[in-house]
This record gives C-alpha cells, sequence and structure tokens, in this order.
C-alpha cells in the first residue's frame, strides 16, 4: 500500500514540479528573447551612427540644410556710424 501512495506522490509532484519548471523556462526564454532583441537593436543602432560618423555622411546629407539654415541666420553686414 504505501508503495503505491509513494508512486502517486511522485506521480503528482512529478506532475506539477513538471509544470512549474516548464512556467519558469518559458519566462526565463521570453525574457532571453527579449534581452537578445534589445541587444541587436543596440547594436544596430551603434552600427549606423558609428557609420554616419565615420563616413562624415552627416554633412554630405545635410549639406542642402546647413546650406539653407545658414542662408536664414547668418549676419547681415550692419554699418554702424558712431
Amino acid at each position: 500500500m504505501t508503495i503505491i501512495l509513494n508512486l502517486l506522490k511522485e506521480f503528482v509532484l512529478g506532475k506539477i514540479f513538471g509544470t512549474v519548471e516548464k512556467y519558469f523556462l518559458r519566462r526565463i526564454l521570453n525574457y532571453v528573447r527579449y534581452v537578445k532583441k534589445t541587444v541587436i537593436f543596440t547594436l544596430g543602432a551603434v552600427v549606423v551612427l558609428f557609420i554616419i560618423y565615420f563616413w562624415n555622411l552627416d554633412q554630405k546629407l545635410l549639406g542642402w540644410a546647413y546650406k539653407q539654415v545658414n542662408l536664414i541666420f547668418d549676419r547681415k553686414k550692419v554699418n554702424q556710424v558712431f
């Protein structure tokens, strides 16, 4: 009788611990996926910014904007007479 009860306990506890382990494993895997996506996104952003900085693309791509800003905000020559 005790052998049957022990087998039943092991079966029930095994089922419970199995689901708990699966639950925590799922949570850990979701966390790992989240960290992986965050690392990939961050590295991608760093690579893009490095390429823009290294190849001086900010001035090449935004040269037209610099020209417009300089036209708008350039100081006009003022003739001051004292």
